[in-house]
């Protein structure tokens, strides 16, 4: 992830790419090995994507956005429920029967958020953002991302300032846990 533009475009992609793992994922029979690589995956650009999010993009829209506050505060609790979800999927394999039950609910989870914001939460940003601000948001979160944890950690603080300053940490931990087991390599 972090492919240009502002932040609209950077957080659409990121929204493209994810949805092509799920279909992948989907496109396996059950208990294929390759369904547990796939949902990996997708968990670390969500998870990179969702602490971007909360960073930056969130916080604008409560500047930015009428009634912004209590769609940020929405988004947020989507977030929550999300890495929830990757959490309890992060412990199980793909031949387990819980596997597809909760790749289910991500998948649920996921494309309902995506639909929202790209329906309402983004064309309101557009529409109370100039064109500099909006680049600016998204050379800020694709910054982010880079140093953003890759996988799930539910109760990690989700608002600033206390997520820009653990977010980074969390982040070299996940990574070097990543490079040690393989994880996210395979897809």
């Amino acid at each position: 992830m972090g492919h240009g533009g502002d932040v609209i475009a950077e957080l659409t992609t990121d929204h493209e790419e994810v949805e092509l793992l799920f279909t992948r994922l989907e496109e396996l029979p059950p208990g294929d090995p390759r369904r547990k690589l796939y949902a990996d995956q997708a968990t670390i650009e969500l998870v990179r994507h969702a602490v971007a999010e909360e960073a930056y993009l969130y916080p604008a829209v409560r500047t930015h956005v009428p009634s912004g506050d209590a769609l940020a505060d929405r988004e947020l609790e989507d977030h929550a429920s999300a890495e929830r979800t990757m959490k309890d999927l992060e412990r199980c394999e793909a031949n387990d029967p819980e596997f597809d039950r909760l790749i289910s609910r991500l998948m649920t989870e996921i494309r309902t958020h995506v639909a929202d914001e790209e329906g309402n939460l983004f064309p309101r940003l557009r529409e109370s953002c100039s064109a500099e601000i909006l680049n600016e948001l998204g050379n800020k979160v694709r910054q982010a991302k880079k140093t953003a944890p890759t996988r799930p950690h539910p109760s990690a603080p989700d608002k600033p300032p206390a997520n820009k300053l653990l977010a980074p940490g969390i982040g070299t931990v996940d990574r070097m846990r990543d490079a040690l087991s393989g994880r996210g390599k395979d897809s």
